[in-house]
């Protein structure tokens, strides 16, 4: 499976995914094309569109302003090592601010569509909201990876999941992550409580990104890496692990704000994602990324589909 060289884990598939090339524009003014990276599921996982659709609207903004939020939804589901083609519309260039909309059309039809807004930066005043769990959680080098949870006899995988989606969930996706109390793949691990949170680090340093800067491939690896557990904590809540029978999940919309850009090479270590979540027949999730020193990076909120059993309407 892409990611993996010989048995060992990269970060080679998110950048793989924001790496954009140019094209021309058929509804806007500006357009990209991406391709979603392989999963073993039935539909592109919806973190390669938040990613892609970021750096699309980064690599518009040409003045120096950086990205502080994103609004979007998904409207489709995206086919999986397809094409994706970004049309982005320049909808204003001032002094201190710019907006961006991104659509991401896929077979012809839109599959997603952002908005996104840029700032200049200003002088003001700085607020942190004392590190979040940082001092509070174990570390990560107290707990497991999802590799060594899935190699665990005591998991006992053997006909719960196939080889594919263990690769995948072990070195597929580009960043380890650790969970507190303990993930949801097979079983729910830990309390049954609308509350987690998720060491994340690239396997390996982030490697640079054609048409893009360093800091801007750091935004979209928060972007990229932040939907894989944000819907786990309403997962948790209701007792549903990843592999409950008949279980189906799908992201609804999605929100972002970027607080602070991560200084050189945070993003190469361990950040905590601390995620709550609220349900009620669709739920929503909020999640925070702060570095180990306590920085608030970012805060992300999603809706989304969980439904444990056939029916409905989507």
């Amino acid at each position: 499976m892409s990611g993996t060289v010989s048995g060992t884990p990269t970060s080679r598939p998110f950048t793989d995914t924001v790496t954009l090339k140019p094209a021309e524009p058929q509804h806007f003014d500006l357009a990209y094309t991406a391709t979603t990276q392989p999963c073993p599921w039935l539909k592109a996982y919806g973190g390669d569109l938040v990613a892609q659709a970021a750096t699309a609207a980064m690599r518009s903004v040409t003045d120096g302003k950086t990205l502080h939020s994103t609004h979007s939804y998904f409207m489709r589901p995206a086919e999986i090592g397809a094409e994706i083609r970004y049309e982005v519309e320049v909808l204003r260039d001032g002094r201190g601010y710019s907006t961006r909309q991104v659509r991401a059309f896929q077979s012809g039809k839109p599959v997603f569509v952002c908005l996104a807004d840029f700032a200049a930066g200003e002088a003001g005043g700085e607020y942190a909201d004392g590190g979040g769990e940082v001092d509070t959680v174990p570390g990560p080098d107290e707990l497991p990876s999802s590799a060594q949870y899935l190699a665990d006899p005591r998991a006992d995988v053997t006909g719960r999941i196939d080889e594919r989606t263990r690769v995948y969930w072990s070195g597929g996706r580009s960043f380890d992550m650790r969970h507190v109390p303990g993930p949801v793949y097979l079983t729910v691990e830990g309390a049954t409580e609308s509350h987690q949170a998720v060491w994340v680090r690239p396997f390996d340093p982030l490697r640079p990104v054609p048409g893009t800067t360093a800091a801007q491939r750091d935004l979209a690896a928060l972007a990229y890496v932040c939907d894989f557990t944000l819907l786990e904590p309403l997962l948790r809540v209701l007792g549903l692990p990843w592999t409950q029978p008949g279980l189906t999940t799908a992201s609804l919309d999605h929100a972002m704000w970027f607080h602070r850009p991560p200084a050189p090479g945070v993003m190469n270590g361990w950040l905590l994602y601390s995620q709550h979540a609220a349900a009620g027949g669709r739920g929503t999730s909020t999640g925070r990324f702060h570095a180990p020193d306590g920085t608030h990076l970012a805060t992300v909120v999603q809706e989304g589909l969980i439904r444990p059993a056939t029916g409905g309407n989507r």
